[in-house]
């Protein structure tokens, strides 16, 4: 099975370096993750897009409002466990697709996404990362250094 075409709302499975991690020299995640795709830029003919992610985590966030909880019923629709979850909207990974840190998903057949997020999440968690994005900077940590 191949990538999936990257698409907004996406989740994918992922190698997500947080900023801390890179700031330490890190190359990789410390662990794959479920990521949300925010924006997808084509570039020029031929060239790969560019695709910004938004990590997906277990995690309580350090700050409650740069976060979006996944509501249960999401999480059951896209395959993921009970635990409750975050969309981290402060910070960012970006990398032309599809990248190094593609993960496949246990036992999903070689899949690399667990799916869409439903349309209406998708447009809160848009929603909430342009009002961040008015109010703060954002860590955005490239992910394409050639390897």
């Amino acid at each position: 099975m191949g990538y999936p075409e990257p698409e907004l709302g996406l989740v994918i499975s992922y190698s997500y370096l947080w900023s801390e991690e890179a700031a330490a020299g890190h190359a990789e995640g410390r662990k794959t993750r479920p990521c949300a795709i925010l924006l997808v830029i084509q570039q020029a003919e031929g060239e790969p897009p560019r695709v910004t992610v938004a990590p997906i985590t277990h995690s309580s966030p350090h700050d409650p409002g740069v976060a979006i909880e996944i509501p249960t019923r999401v999480k059951r629709h896209l395959g993921l466990d009970g635990e409750r979850s975050w969309v981290i909207l402060d910070e960012l990974n970006v990398f032309r697709w599809p990248g190094y840190d593609l993960r496949p998903i246990p036992d999903k057949g070689g899949r690399y996404d667990y799916g869409l997020l439903p349309p209406k999440f998708f447009e809160s968690i848009v929603k909430k990362f342009s009002e961040l994005r008015k109010e703060r900077e954002f860590a955005h940590t490239s992910r394409d250094d050639e390897k």
